[in-house]
């Protein structure tokens, strides 16, 4: 005994330490298994296979067993018998920038069942450098200010966010950090300077590059500029996401032109919001279709993304042809009161110009299809009463052209409006298409307070269970795998996150669960404010920020930066 001993600790120490050991063992025996169990659900894994039951098991952040489980400990365990357990909806296709440092618990993008958002399309957080003043905004009491994407992603950790982040770096604010509001070709130097700045964004973790060709400053670029900018992405291993230039009478050649940038560039390409928007050339989307596929066989990753409505939400200063757009909203306003400039900017709206996107002729001219969305007097009007309203005792009658050039005057230059411009036919050809995923293009919005905004587009409440509830459920349009793949998975490897968008072990714990015999949107163009239905659950980072349909207080979400 004393040789066992001959340490001369006294006996007392060490049954003092076999006792410690002892409750130590017990307690690690006794810690739940898991954080979280889900269990009995119906599995809807995020790759197209088909769904099967099962239960999937949480531990910290990320999703550690998928299958069937037996009985164990667990923090928190739901039975979800009856309900689809999905990956998080990734939005391919958001502008809530700075509206999640105004509200970070993305009210109406969470209840839709999204888990992660993509911002960027031309105007981008980030950079606001050179000739753009850094960016601030005022919450509450305080200014939050950035210039650079690393200080936006600090900032939206600081602030605290429900959802999780990542971004394209915009080639609008590109464009204007460089070249301001000029219309002047940059110089070589110029361009250099672009490219330093993408190269930047990308260091800084952007995904890649976006752009809006439709309107200054992304009609200023050239196809040759575009191709020049990709190809510093293509170096880093980004994606190319573009409003291409022309969704009317030229559509066709607009979806050369962005398969020519990523062909050449060597990038892969995502069409945002694939549509086609005028009239006289609808019913030809199979021929897009054709053209995409052609560029897939030889090699070139092009892709699209859609939201499912035929209406689109723009400015009504989109119906000023883009010369008179030169200097900012300033000289636009000079132009519409300057009499010679007017009666030109008249006739290029009725006549169209080579390679302008026209929403009006688009419409054809009808004043019935735009639907005002900006928070002021005529908001949830269509623009026929608004200037029937504002023609109301005047005699002769004006010409609709001036009412609408002086009503966009009094709005300072910008109404945001949305056009019934596309069909249904082509939306659901488009959505059907394996290449084709799902975006919202909207707004991270709520049905009170701060965030209660304009007459929004319905999509930014109802997206996503649209998508279920009309497109899976009552048309049969989609199986319910590939609609859920088109909202994750294939998201996530467009933008090269490859730790999120599916359900098994080692991704990260960002999961909805919903009813798929009740989940609907209600939001409607006259009605917008009203969340959609059939959302039990959303976790996000292994966390609940909804839980048995109400929104906690947990603020999970973080950055996702292209790279990490």
């Amino acid at each position: 005994m004393n040789r066992i001993f001959s340490c001369r600790q006294p006996m007392f120490q060490y049954w003092a330490l076999c006792l410690s050991l002892f409750v130590a063992s017990a307690a690690c025996a006794a810690e739940p298994a898991f954080d979280l169990v889900i269990r009995n659900g119906r599995v809807v894994d995020g790759t197209g296979n088909p769904w099967f039951i099962g239960d999937v098991a949480i531990r910290a952040d990320r999703i550690v067993v998928v299958g069937r489980i037996p009985a164990s400990t667990a923090t928190r365990q739901i039975d979800a018998a009856g309900l689809v357990v999905a990956p998080g909806f990734i939005d391919i296709h958001s502008h809530s920038d700075t509206l999640l440092l105004e509200d970070g618990g993305a009210p109406s993008k969470m209840r839709q069942g999204v888990t992660t958002e993509v911002f960027g399309e031309s105007d981008s957080a980030a950079p606001y450098l050179g000739r753009l003043s850094a960016k601030k905004l005022t919450v509450g009491d305080r200014t939050l200010q950035w210039s650079t994407f690393q200080e936006y992603f600090d900032t939206l950790e600081r602030e605290g966010i429900a959802v999780n982040v990542a971004s394209y770096v915009g080639q609008g604010n590109v464009w204007r950090c460089v070249m301001g509001d000029s219309f002047e070709r940059p110089t070589d130097q110029q361009r250099q300077q672009m490219r330093d700045l993408v190269r930047q964004a990308m260091t800084d973790g952007a995904m890649g590059l976006s752009s809006m060709l439709a309107m200054p400053p992304g009609s200023l670029a050239t196809t040759e500029d575009m191709i020049d900018l990709c190809q510093e992405v293509a170096k880093a291993g980004g994606i190319y996401s573009s409003h291409i230039r022309h969704e009317g009478a030229n559509v066709f050649e607009a979806v050369k032109e962005a398969i020519e940038i990523g062909e050449r560039a060597k990038v892969p390409v995502d069409i945002i919001h694939l549509k086609i928007a005028d009239q006289r050339y609808w019913g030809r989307m199979n021929e897009i279709v054709a053209l995409i596929e052609a560029a897939r066989t030889r090699g070139v990753n092009v892709q699209a993304n859609v939201y499912p409505y035929t209406r689109g939400n723009n400015d009504l200063a989109s119906i000023v042809p883009p010369w008179a757009h030169e200097g900012g909203t300033t000289k636009l306003r000079e132009r519409l009161k300057d009499p010679e400039a007017r009666e030109k900017i008249k006739r290029d709206i009725q006549r169209g110009l080579p390679g302008w996107y026209n929403h009006y002729t688009a419409v054809g001219g009808d004043w019935s299809r735009m639907l005002i969305s900006k928070e002021t007097t005529f908001k949830g009007l269509t623009v026929d009463r608004v200037l029937a309203e504002r023609s109301k005792g005047k005699s002769p009658t004006p010409d609709p052209l001036d009412v609408f050039l002086d009503y966009l005057s009094d709005e300072n230059g910008t109404v945001s409006t949305v056009y019934a411009h596309h069909t249904e036919e082509d939306m659901t050809v488009a959505l059907a298409q394996p290449w084709c995923s799902i975006g919202s293009d909207g707004y991270a919005l709520a049905v009170d307070g701060l965030l209660r905004r304009g007459n929004p587009h319905p999509r930014s409440f109802g997206t996503f269970p649209r998508v279920l509830g009309v497109y899976v459920r009552e048309l049969k349009t989609l199986r319910l795998e590939d609609a859920i793949r088109k909202m994750t998975s294939l998201n996530a490897a467009k933008i090269g996150l490859h730790d999120r968008g599916l359900i098994e072990p080692g991704q990260y714990a960002d999961l909805v669960i919903f009813n798929p015999a009740t989940i609907i949107d209600r939001s409607t163009y006259t009605e917008p404010f009203q969340y959609s239905e059939g959302i039990a659950h959303v976790i996000v980072n292994g966390q609940f920020v909804l839980s048995d349909g109400k929104p906690t207080a947990a603020r999970p979400g973080k950055p996702l930066r292209h790279g990490e």
